[in-house]
């Protein structure tokens, strides 16, 4: 009876034994486990980090780019348009040069009309003539005196007594303009019509009244005016 008593109690210990092995080998094996998790999350871990660094040193590079492309590519543009700016100033001063010597070298040809064509165009004056001083208008000389209540006009010595009023005509003939010398602005005839307005401080006073058969800037139609005679437009 004995002897059944102790096997059985050498049983329950093997058994006992062998549990408390089976769990120390089940703990050992989650030891395991969680150690190889840890490793595994840790080098996750550090691999994400890795690739954190890596993408922030790839955006910082790229923008480091763009600055230097957007920055050349400002100092591209400043370069052409400085150098547009320049090429346009050129321009500008060639087109102003041209145009003074343009100015410089505008001259008036008058001659006879050899047709009488139709004056449409009109454009009026007052203006004042120095008295006794021979003016040439064209291609007439004109020359006024004044004698008590009258004025005598020569026009290319032809005299007329003139009172306040009276009209005096300096009939068709035919303008050339021409500037460097060669280049034709205009051709017209033209007439001027002259109404005696009186006189003072010795100058006699006159509408003026020019008639053309072509439309005249009034700066090209001034250049048939003498400087001797003070025109202003009416």
């Amino acid at each position: 009876m004995d002897d059944l008593t102790s096997r059985d109690d050498e049983k329950r210990l093997e058994l006992a034994r062998e549990q408390g092995r089976q769990q120390e080998q089940n703990l050992q094996h989650e030891r395991e486990l969680a150690t190889e998790q840890g490793r595994k999350q840790a080098l996750d871990e550090e691999r994400t980090k890795e690739n954190i660094r890596n993408n922030a040193q790839a955006n910082a590079q790229a923008n480091a780019n763009a600055a230097q492309a957007n920055a050349n590519a400002r100092e591209k543009s400043k370069g052409g348009w400085g150098m547009g700016m320049k090429i346009i100033a050129s321009l500008i001063v060639l087109v102003i040069l041209v145009a003074i010597i343009g100015l410089l070298t505008l001259s008036v040809s008058v001659t006879p009309a050899t047709t009488n064509y139709a004056l449409p165009f009109t454009t009026n004056y007052a203006v004042t003539f120095p008295e006794g001083q021979a003016i040439a208008i064209g291609s007439s000389q004109m020359t006024v005196l004044t004698y008590q209540n009258e004025l005598i006009s020569d026009i290319d010595g032809d005299r007329q007594k003139l009172e306040v009023g009276d009209d005096r005509v300096i009939s068709q003939r035919r303008a050339l303009i021409t500037t460097f010398g060669v280049i034709k602005i205009m051709d017209t005839n033209f007439q001027i019509d002259l109404k005696y307005k009186g006189d003072r401080d010795n100058q006699a006073y006159f509408d003026m009244s020019i008639h053309t058969s072509q439309q005249v800037p009034d700066f090209l139609l001034k250049q048939l005016l003498p400087a001797e005679i003070h025109a202003q437009p009416m």
